[in-house]
């Protein structure tokens, strides 16, 4: 049974605040929590329907965890999702110290918002083998509830890293950045090396102008009447072309 102090402390947890005040974050759903099991994520508390306990109790045993049995009412008061499924996680934040030197092929994001289209682009870096994303400071935390359901455990296996992207790139010039953008270079005409960075822009502005000095611009040629990508979608279409080449 949960507490009030319990679904207040996870509640608190859908609020940036206190997601870093506290250094963990929420995790829920059936499909979802498994996937970060698996991936080693430091769950510290599981909560769960005592079906979905029965039916993941050898995963639980493999990996010497326990989940507290709840009734659906109280995943309902503490869940942040409109429809709860089965179980909730407490992971914690994973620390980073320093800003880690790009290497192979990262991802950088420059006022990405939408916590879905975040979420999409760490599960298609995992796709293709990317290990690193790196973020604007004014993008959506990677840790918002709904980022994390989007990512559907990727969020484990891609580091995740807030910075000055000005600062990084001004710091590591031998790495070039591709930025997508509507009037650059065709995409499919571009070379593109195996070291670089994939620079995806905000949904409603692009490209930061302080930006555009440190990039090479390429877009995705547009064959039809669609008059935009989303960053995700866009992020996709450059990663697969990219490693495919």
């Amino acid at each position: 049974m949960l507490s009030k102090a319990q679904i207040k402390y996870i509640q608190s947890l859908q609020r940036n605040k206190y997601r870093h005040q506290y250094q963990q974050y929420l995790a829920e759903g059936a499909k979802i929590v498994p996937e970060l099991i698996i991936a080693g994520a430091k769950i510290t508390q599981l909560f769960a329907l005592p079906e979905w306990i029965e039916a993941n109790s050898a995963l639980l045993k493999q990996h010497a965890l326990a989940a507290e049995p709840i009734t659906a009412d109280e995943l309902q008061q503490a869940s942040a999702l409109s429809s709860p499924n089965q179980v909730i996680a407490l992971v914690d934040i994973p620390p980073i110290d320093t800003v880690p030197t790009p290497t192979g092929l990262s991802i950088a994001l420059d006022a990405v918002r939408d916590p879905g289209n975040l979420g999409t682009i760490v599960r298609t870096a995992d796709w293709f083998g990317i290990k690193r994303v790196y973020c604007s400071t004014d993008c959506v935390d990677i840790y918002n509830p709904k980022t994390v359901q989007s990512t559907m455990g990727s969020i484990v296996r891609v580091e995740v890293i807030y910075t000055d992207l000005e600062v990084l790139f001004k710091e590591h010039k031998q790495i070039p950045v591709f930025a997508a953008d509507m009037n650059g270079a065709s995409l499919y005409s571009t070379h593109l090396p195996s070291e670089g960075i994939l620079l995806i822009g905000s949904e409603s502005h692009g490209i930061s102008p302080s930006l555009a000095p440190y990039t090479l611009p390429i877009t995705i040629p547009r064959f039809g009447g669609a008059e935009s990508l989303n960053a995700a979608m866009a992020a996709g279409i450059i990663l697969g072309w990219w490693k495919g080449h």
